[in-house]
Protein backbone atom coordinates (compact mmCIF):
# COMPACT_ATOMS: atom_id res chain seq x y z
CA UNK A 1 0.00 0.00 0.00
CA UNK A 2 1.44 3.87 -0.61
CA UNK A 3 1.85 5.92 2.04
CA UNK A 4 1.15 9.52 1.93
CA UNK A 5 4.43 10.57 0.82
CA UNK A 6 4.27 8.86 -2.10
CA UNK A 7 0.48 9.95 -2.51
CA UNK A 8 2.06 13.16 -3.34
CA UNK A 9 3.98 11.56 -6.76
CA UNK A 10 0.63 10.52 -7.54
CA UNK A 11 -1.38 12.45 -10.81
CA UNK A 12 -4.57 11.39 -9.12
CA UNK A 13 -3.10 13.18 -5.69
CA UNK A 14 -2.41 16.85 -7.03
CA UNK A 15 -3.86 19.47 -4.59
CA UNK A 16 -3.74 23.08 -4.41
CA UNK A 17 -2.57 22.13 0.31
CA UNK A 18 0.17 19.40 0.53
CA UNK A 19 -1.12 16.32 2.52
CA UNK A 20 -0.32 17.41 6.28
CA UNK A 21 2.08 14.57 7.76
CA UNK A 22 1.96 15.75 11.23
CA UNK A 23 0.77 18.28 13.80
CA UNK A 24 3.23 19.57 16.54
CA UNK A 25 -0.46 19.86 18.67
CA UNK A 26 -0.83 18.11 22.17
CA UNK A 27 -3.86 16.77 21.73
CA UNK A 28 -6.51 15.09 23.97
CA UNK A 29 -8.56 11.94 22.88
CA UNK A 30 -11.87 11.62 24.30
CA UNK A 31 -13.00 8.31 24.14
CA UNK A 32 -9.47 7.04 23.18
CA UNK A 33 -9.70 4.03 24.91
CA UNK A 34 -12.49 2.31 22.30
CA UNK A 35 -11.69 0.60 19.53
CA UNK A 36 -11.50 3.03 16.98
CA UNK A 37 -9.69 5.35 19.50
CA UNK A 38 -7.04 3.16 20.11
CA UNK A 39 -7.19 2.26 16.47
CA UNK A 40 -6.50 6.34 15.63
CA UNK A 41 -3.97 6.43 18.05
CA UNK A 42 -1.66 3.82 16.44
CA UNK A 43 -2.43 5.63 13.52
CA UNK A 44 -1.44 8.68 14.87
CA UNK A 45 1.71 7.46 16.61
CA UNK A 46 4.69 9.92 15.93
CA UNK A 47 2.30 12.02 13.83
CA UNK A 48 1.37 14.20 17.01
CA UNK A 49 3.20 15.50 20.03
CA UNK A 50 1.65 13.68 22.18
CA UNK A 51 -1.64 12.24 23.16
CA UNK A 52 -3.64 12.47 26.54
CA UNK A 53 -6.28 9.54 26.57
CA UNK A 54 -9.39 10.72 28.21
CA UNK A 55 -12.02 7.97 29.23
CA UNK A 56 -13.53 6.77 32.06
CA UNK A 57 -12.01 2.97 30.97
CA UNK A 58 -8.89 2.31 31.22
CA UNK A 59 -6.36 1.52 27.88
CA UNK A 60 -5.03 -1.80 27.18
CA UNK A 61 -1.84 -0.01 26.68
CA UNK A 62 -0.26 2.98 26.79
CA UNK A 63 2.38 3.97 23.47
CA UNK A 64 4.58 6.62 23.46
CA UNK A 65 3.77 9.94 24.09
CA UNK A 66 0.83 9.13 25.87
CA UNK A 67 -1.19 9.15 28.75
CA UNK A 68 -4.39 7.96 30.53
CA UNK A 69 -6.79 10.62 32.69
CA UNK A 70 -9.80 8.73 33.96
CA UNK A 71 -12.85 10.73 33.27
CA UNK A 72 -16.72 10.67 32.86
CA UNK A 73 -17.62 12.92 29.93
CA UNK A 74 -20.59 13.88 31.15
CA UNK A 75 -19.02 15.53 34.36
CA UNK A 76 -18.05 18.88 32.94
CA UNK A 77 -15.94 20.44 35.63
CA UNK A 78 -13.92 17.32 35.39
CA UNK A 79 -13.67 17.28 31.70
CA UNK A 80 -12.54 20.89 31.86
CA UNK A 81 -9.36 19.93 34.08
CA UNK A 82 -8.42 17.22 32.50
CA UNK A 83 -7.79 19.48 29.21
CA UNK A 84 -6.34 22.57 30.91
CA UNK A 85 -3.06 21.37 29.21
CA UNK A 86 -4.09 20.21 25.10
CA UNK A 87 -3.86 21.99 22.18
CA UNK A 88 -6.57 20.44 20.69
CA UNK A 89 -9.31 18.04 21.05
CA UNK A 90 -10.02 14.48 18.74
CA UNK A 91 -14.03 14.13 20.43
CA UNK A 92 -15.04 10.39 20.13
CA UNK A 93 -16.43 9.56 23.51
CA UNK A 94 -20.03 8.69 22.92
CA UNK A 95 -22.73 5.59 22.64
CA UNK A 96 -21.45 3.99 19.90
CA UNK A 97 -25.49 2.68 19.07
CA UNK A 98 -28.79 2.96 19.97
CA UNK A 99 -29.65 3.39 23.39
CA UNK A 100 -32.44 5.31 25.12
CA UNK A 101 -33.40 8.69 25.22
CA UNK A 102 -31.39 9.53 28.55
CA UNK A 103 -28.37 7.67 27.72
CA UNK A 104 -28.06 9.41 24.49
CA UNK A 105 -28.77 12.67 25.92
CA UNK A 106 -26.54 12.32 29.07
CA UNK A 107 -23.32 11.06 27.19
CA UNK A 108 -23.82 11.91 23.49
CA UNK A 109 -25.44 15.41 23.82
CA UNK A 110 -24.53 16.55 26.84
CA UNK A 111 -20.65 15.43 26.21
CA UNK A 112 -20.27 16.63 23.31
CA UNK A 113 -21.58 20.34 25.00
CA UNK A 114 -18.96 19.59 27.71
CA UNK A 115 -16.51 19.00 25.21
CA UNK A 116 -17.27 22.69 23.67
CA UNK A 117 -17.50 24.59 26.38
CA UNK A 118 -14.23 22.93 28.23
CA UNK A 119 -12.22 24.05 24.60
CA UNK A 120 -13.93 27.78 25.17
CA UNK A 121 -12.88 28.02 28.54
CA UNK A 122 -9.55 26.34 28.25
CA UNK A 123 -8.77 28.79 25.37
CA UNK A 124 -8.64 25.79 22.72
CA UNK A 125 -9.49 27.14 18.99
CA UNK A 126 -9.51 23.11 17.26
CA UNK A 127 -11.93 20.33 17.77
CA UNK A 128 -12.22 16.96 15.70
CA UNK A 129 -15.71 15.75 16.07
CA UNK A 130 -16.08 12.12 15.47
CA UNK A 131 -19.42 12.38 13.97
CA UNK A 132 -20.89 9.69 11.99
CA UNK A 133 -22.98 8.88 8.26
CA UNK A 134 -26.07 7.96 10.69
CA UNK A 135 -26.48 11.99 10.60
CA UNK A 136 -27.83 11.08 7.09
CA UNK A 137 -29.10 7.56 7.32
CA UNK A 138 -32.29 7.94 5.86
CA UNK A 139 -30.85 8.88 2.21
CA UNK A 140 -31.55 6.14 -0.85
CA UNK A 141 -28.73 4.63 -1.25
CA UNK A 142 -29.51 5.54 -5.11
CA UNK A 143 -29.31 9.51 -4.33
CA UNK A 144 -25.75 10.63 -3.97
CA UNK A 145 -24.88 13.37 -1.18
CA UNK A 146 -23.00 15.92 -0.26
CA UNK A 147 -21.90 17.57 2.97
CA UNK A 148 -24.21 20.41 2.85
CA UNK A 149 -27.40 18.48 2.06
CA UNK A 150 -29.51 18.37 5.18
CA UNK A 151 -29.46 16.22 7.51
CA UNK A 152 -32.22 12.67 7.45
CA UNK A 153 -31.06 10.85 11.22
CA UNK A 154 -31.45 7.19 10.98
CA UNK A 155 -31.94 6.85 14.91
CA UNK A 156 -31.64 8.91 18.11
CA UNK A 157 -27.62 7.96 18.01
CA UNK A 158 -27.66 9.92 14.23
CA UNK A 159 -29.37 12.95 15.97
CA UNK A 160 -27.05 13.17 18.87
CA UNK A 161 -24.39 13.33 16.16
CA UNK A 162 -26.60 15.72 14.23
CA UNK A 163 -26.95 18.16 17.58
CA UNK A 164 -22.15 17.57 17.85
CA UNK A 165 -22.45 18.87 14.31
CA UNK A 166 -24.77 21.86 15.02
CA UNK A 167 -23.06 22.88 18.17
CA UNK A 168 -19.87 23.32 16.76
CA UNK A 169 -21.09 25.77 14.36
CA UNK A 170 -22.29 27.86 16.99
CA UNK A 171 -19.30 27.64 18.98
CA UNK A 172 -17.56 28.95 15.42
CA UNK A 173 -19.48 31.61 15.00
CA UNK A 174 -19.83 32.44 18.88
CA UNK A 175 -16.21 32.33 19.89
CA UNK A 176 -14.46 30.58 16.82
CA UNK A 177 -13.58 27.36 18.16
CA UNK A 178 -12.37 25.57 14.74
CA UNK A 179 -13.71 22.31 14.36
CA UNK A 180 -13.52 19.35 11.74
CA UNK A 181 -16.71 17.20 11.45
CA UNK A 182 -15.81 13.72 10.19
CA UNK A 183 -19.32 12.00 9.31
CA UNK A 184 -17.37 8.37 10.05
CA UNK A 185 -18.69 5.32 8.43
CA UNK A 186 -17.75 1.72 8.72
CA UNK A 187 -14.73 1.70 10.74
CA UNK A 188 -13.95 -1.64 11.49
CA UNK A 189 -10.86 -3.29 11.05
CA UNK A 190 -12.03 -4.70 7.26
CA UNK A 191 -15.64 -4.66 5.95
CA UNK A 192 -17.95 -6.85 7.49
CA UNK A 193 -20.65 -6.96 4.99
CA UNK A 194 -21.76 -5.11 1.68
CA UNK A 195 -22.83 -1.92 3.09
CA UNK A 196 -19.99 -1.55 5.27
CA UNK A 197 -17.33 -2.28 2.15
CA UNK A 198 -19.46 0.70 0.57
CA UNK A 199 -18.79 3.09 3.87
CA UNK A 200 -15.21 2.10 5.08
CA UNK A 201 -12.49 4.01 6.72
CA UNK A 202 -9.56 2.98 7.44
CA UNK A 203 -7.83 4.06 10.24
CA UNK A 204 -4.62 5.48 8.39
CA UNK A 205 -7.06 7.32 6.29
CA UNK A 206 -9.34 8.53 9.48
CA UNK A 207 -5.97 9.66 10.64
CA UNK A 208 -4.96 11.63 7.93
CA UNK A 209 -8.77 13.51 8.21
CA UNK A 210 -7.41 14.23 11.48
CA UNK A 211 -4.32 15.83 11.00
CA UNK A 212 -5.89 17.48 8.47
CA UNK A 213 -9.01 18.97 11.24
CA UNK A 214 -6.00 19.68 13.17
CA UNK A 215 -3.71 22.20 11.05
CA UNK A 216 -5.79 22.96 7.81
CA UNK A 217 -5.88 27.03 8.03
CA UNK A 218 -9.24 27.01 6.07
CA UNK A 219 -11.25 24.94 8.80
CA UNK A 220 -14.15 26.75 10.34
CA UNK A 221 -16.56 24.60 11.20
CA UNK A 222 -16.69 21.88 8.16
CA UNK A 223 -17.70 18.58 7.42
CA UNK A 224 -16.24 15.51 5.66
CA UNK A 225 -17.11 12.26 5.07
CA UNK A 226 -14.58 9.91 6.57
CA UNK A 227 -14.25 7.15 3.92
CA UNK A 228 -11.34 5.21 2.11
CA UNK A 229 -11.68 4.32 -1.43
CA UNK A 230 -15.41 2.84 -1.51
CA UNK A 231 -16.82 0.88 -4.68
CA UNK A 232 -19.88 2.92 -4.01
CA UNK A 233 -20.95 6.12 -5.21
CA UNK A 234 -22.95 7.36 -2.10
CA UNK A 235 -21.33 10.37 -0.43
CA UNK A 236 -19.39 13.69 -2.55
CA UNK A 237 -16.69 13.99 -0.62
CA UNK A 238 -15.48 17.19 -2.57
CA UNK A 239 -15.08 19.32 0.64
CA UNK A 240 -12.36 16.99 2.01
CA UNK A 241 -10.35 16.52 -1.15
CA UNK A 242 -10.25 20.39 -1.63
CA UNK A 243 -8.89 20.20 2.21
CA UNK A 244 -6.35 17.65 0.39
CA UNK A 245 -7.19 14.23 2.07
CA UNK A 246 -6.27 11.43 -0.24
CA UNK A 247 -7.73 8.10 0.91
CA UNK A 248 -4.83 5.41 0.64
CA UNK A 249 -6.36 2.38 1.62
CA UNK A 250 -8.99 0.58 -0.50
CA UNK A 251 -12.17 -1.62 0.69
CA UNK A 252 -11.88 -4.22 -2.02
CA UNK A 253 -8.43 -4.78 -0.71
CA UNK A 254 -9.07 -5.68 2.67
CA UNK A 255 -12.53 -6.88 2.13
CA UNK A 256 -13.31 -10.88 3.05
CA UNK A 257 -16.03 -13.13 1.46
CA UNK A 258 -18.77 -11.80 3.99
CA UNK A 259 -18.56 -8.21 2.37
CA UNK A 260 -20.36 -9.39 -0.60
CA UNK A 261 -23.62 -9.82 1.00
CA UNK A 262 -25.40 -7.73 4.15
CA UNK A 263 -25.94 -9.15 7.24
CA UNK A 264 -29.64 -10.08 7.58
CA UNK A 265 -32.48 -7.66 8.81
CA UNK A 266 -35.68 -8.40 9.75
CA UNK A 267 -37.33 -5.36 7.42
CA UNK A 268 -34.65 -5.84 4.50
CA UNK A 269 -36.31 -3.74 2.27
CA UNK A 270 -35.83 -0.70 4.49
CA UNK A 271 -32.10 -1.66 5.56
CA UNK A 272 -31.13 -2.59 2.07
CA UNK A 273 -32.90 1.12 0.82
CA UNK A 274 -31.47 3.45 3.27
CA UNK A 275 -27.86 4.68 3.77
CA UNK A 276 -28.36 3.56 7.34
CA UNK A 277 -28.88 -0.01 6.85
CA UNK A 278 -30.14 -1.24 9.92
CA UNK A 279 -29.86 1.13 12.12
CA UNK A 280 -33.12 2.76 10.14
CA UNK A 281 -35.16 -0.43 11.03
CA UNK A 282 -34.85 0.49 14.90
CA UNK A 283 -38.39 0.75 15.93
CA UNK A 284 -39.70 1.47 11.91
CA UNK A 285 -43.18 0.49 11.54
CA UNK A 286 -42.16 -1.49 7.74
CA UNK A 287 -44.01 1.38 5.80
CA UNK A 288 -42.01 2.59 3.30
CA UNK A 289 -42.28 6.77 2.56
CA UNK A 290 -40.68 8.97 0.26
CA UNK A 291 -39.55 12.06 1.37
CA UNK A 292 -39.45 15.24 -0.48
CA UNK A 293 -36.36 16.93 -1.58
Amino acid sequence: MANLDELTENPEADTAYPPILRSDKRIAITGGSGRIGTALRNALAGKVANIKIVDKARPDRLGPGETWEQVEISDHAELSRSLVDVDAVVHLAAHPNERNIEDILRVNVLGTHNVLEAARRNGIERVVFGSSSHVVGFYPRQTRIADTDPMRPDSLYGLSKCWGELEAGLYYDKFGIRTLNIRIGNAGERPADARALNIWVSARDLAQLVLIGLEHPDITCTTVFGVSRVPSNWWNNSTATELGYRPADTAEAIAGPESEQELPSPLPQIAEYFQGGRFCVIDHDGKMRQRRP
